[in-house]
């Protein structure tokens, strides 16, 4: 597959998903801060999960990174205990709370500048990194996640995270609200498709062919 034919491929994706599914308005989040917060809560579990952890430090009034850093690790803990290595994602969540708490203007920084300063801190890996650059920020990075991976290799895609990062940036514009369109039709379609095995309907690739 040259360059010029994954590129095509990726458009014809987008527009295959935005007619089967529709738009998304992907990330529920009233503040930038709590789309930061679901974007360490949501490692490795699923968004119900993450909803249920955001109601708790919604009702305790912790979800601001001021309140939230000022909260003991430990009550931490109990509210996002259902999203699984709870230990973990509250000393994360603890350590970014203070983070943002302490430089307020943060996702003012220019991306690649800002995707630095997050790749840096505890718990941070390209994904949310990139997670929080888009949604939080409202900056143009495209994330690759799980999903996305699978359905590039089912298009016969390969590349690791920069490369297929990089493929989907110079396929389609760079346009934010594209992006997150694009990144949540994936999402929703790998949910309900590649998460339950049903390669046999897919609609990306069928017989081994877009």
């Amino acid at each position: 597959m040259t360059a010029k034919q994954k590129r095509t491929g990726l458009v014809e994706v987008y527009n295959k998903l935005l007619d089967q599914f529709g738009h998304k308005h992907w990330w529920p989040a009233d503040t930038p801060f709590e789309v930061v917060a679901g974007a360490i809560l949501t490692q490795q579990t699923k968004w119900e999960n993450v909803e249920k952890a955001i109601k708790n430090l919604k009702e305790r009034g912790c979800m601001e990174a001021e309140s939230l850093s000022r909260v003991e690790l430990e009550e931490i803990e109990e509210m996002v205990r259902c999203t699984g290595f709870y230990r973990q994602k509250a000393k994360r969540l603890k350590d970014i709370s203070t983070f943002f708490f302490k430089n307020p203007d943060i996702l003012r920084k220019p991306v690649d500048e800002l995707r630095d300063v997050l790749l840096s801190l505890n718990g941070v890996g390209e994904e949310t990194a990139d997670s929080i650059v888009l949604y939080a920020a409202d900056k143009p990075r495209f994330v690759i996640d799980a999903y996305t991976r699978r359905i590039c290799r089912c298009m016969g895609i390969k590349g690791g995270y920069p490369e297929l990062q990089a493929l989907f940036e110079n396929s389609i514009p760079q346009d934010v609200p594209v992006y997150k369109e694009f990144h949540a039709l994936i999402v929703e379609y790998g949910k309900q498709f590649c998460g339950k095995k049903r390669c046999t309907e897919c609609i990306i690739v069928k017989n081994g062919k877009m």
